[in-house]
């Protein structure tokens, strides 16, 4: 086991005190974490609805200042490699540069390939939380990473969007936090932007901002569906308790108006939450009041999940921070091969002291993506994959010293063609 660096902050201490519900033992079988794992408000973790690097929102060491030239001029050692199956590939190797020495860890994936497919991967609600070899057994997957940033201690649900190939657009928000990795109607993979559409026929005022989100945009409208999970009570409203406003719809009619939003609740039908400007519109619906809600994804993409920004967008560099320094997950699109690259850094240990998100990027270009897109960090980087024996493993080294509870993945599954 390396030794890792403790010089991180009160919040990463917190995460790893606050037990399965949270950031977890992945070997935890208790039934709060089975049913709910990571829903309901956590006082004692800071609640982060923008994080830069990782969904704990701990403080990462500074790197030190250097010119373009030392910064690379990389040496390579302990380079490793094996197929996880037809069409994907694991790589594994180590690099020390004047900053130090990180770890790599890469899935190259040919989503051409016959019988492979790469998906959306959750627990099934959108609040549950699980380790990413929980999530990926779930569909049997042979390979997959940590997904998008999400709610960590509180609501547990992703900040951005999420849809699955099999259940449809589970969660999304109209603007904001939609730069997201997909497969497109063609089966091609790509990177780009992925706002929500929705609309409510013959009430146009009715702005719908938010799907399944952690948090309600302030003056907007969001919809809670069954695939939610249970209520969160006031958690989707940032704490804000005056006006606000819940409606709910069973068989396409209004069957409550109220002022108060419930909590720990199964929903039935759909559940719009108003606030502000949202909540003076949804009152004055009337029970009774026939409403029918549509919602969709830009491009109609067959899968789709965001993370927080574009580290390298049309072959350029996107990101501009390159002092503080993570563990870190990216995925990245080969626009002349098609592949799809799954990368993880290692951080926070002796051995591989992590990647700020420039040094992300330019790696990421080294290895041939002209798209690529920065998903949760920190203690929720997690590589999964059959190993040489054909066995599903961690092949990363998460810095937490075990698998962190996540929202999230992007899975690899892969059925051989019948002959």
């Amino acid at each position: 086991m390396r030794t890792r660096l403790f010089s991180v902050s009160l919040a990463a201490c917190l995460l790893a005190a606050t037990g399965p519900a949270l950031a977890g033992d992945p070997g935890s079988d208790a039934p709060a974490a089975r049913e709910h794992g990571g829903e309901g408000h956590r006082p004692d973790v800071p609640r982060t609805l923008h994080p830069q690097h990782s969904s704990g929102g701990e403080e990462g060491e500074l790197a030190t200042p250097l010119p373009p030239y030392a910064r690379r001029t990389t040496t390579q050692t302990s380079r490793v490699s094996w197929q996880v199956a037809p069409g994907v590939s694991f790589t594994r190797w180590s690099q020390t540069d004047a900053r130090g020495p990180i770890t790599a860890h890469l899935l190259t994936i040919d989503p051409s390939t016959p019988g492979l497919k790469i998906d959306y991967a959750s627990m099934g609600s959108v609040r549950r939380v699980a380790p990413v070899r929980h999530i990926l057994a779930v569909d049997h997957a042979i390979a997959g990473v940590n997904g998008d940033f999400y709610d960590i201690g509180h609501t547990g649900a992703p900040l951005g969007l999420g849809k699955d190939r099999q259940r449809g657009l589970l969660h999304a928000r109209e603007d904001g936090w939609n730069n997201a990795f997909f497969i497109n109607r063609n089966g091609r993979a790509g990177i780009g932007d992925l706002p929500m559409t929705a609309t409510v026929p013959y009430h146009p005022r009715l702005k719908i901002t938010n799907l399944n989100s952690p948090f309600v945009t302030p003056g907007g409208i969001g919809i809670y569906t069954p695939r939610w999970g249970r209520t969160a009570g006031y958690g989707v409203t940032q704490g804000q308790t005056k006006n606000v406003r819940a409606v709910t719809v069973v068989n396409g009619r209004v069957s409550t108006n109220r002022p108060r939003l419930s909590n720990d609740k199964p929903i039935e039908g759909l559940l719009l939450v108003g606030r502000g400007d949202g909540a003076s519109v949804l009152r004055q619906l009337p029970v009774g009041t026939r409403l029918k809600v549509r919602w969709s994804l830009a491009e109609r993409p067959q899968m789709a999940i965001s993370g927080n920004r574009f580290l390298v967008h049309e072959g350029i560099i996107r990101v501009v921070d390159d002092r503080e320094m993570h563990p870190r997950t990216a995925v990245g699109v080969d626009a002349d091969t098609g592949e799809v690259l799954l990368l993880v850094v290692d951080g926070r240990q002796d051995d591989s002291r992590g990647y700020t998100m420039v040094e992300l990027a330019n790696l990421m270009i080294d290895l041939g993506a002209d798209e690529a897109v920065n998903l949760d960090g920190g203690g929720s980087s997690t590589m999964i994959a059959k190993n040489r024996n054909g066995r599903m493993a961690v092949l990363n080294d998460p810095s937490d010293g075990f698998q962190r509870w996540v929202a999230n993945a992007i899975e690899v599954t892969y059925t051989p063609p019948s002959s």
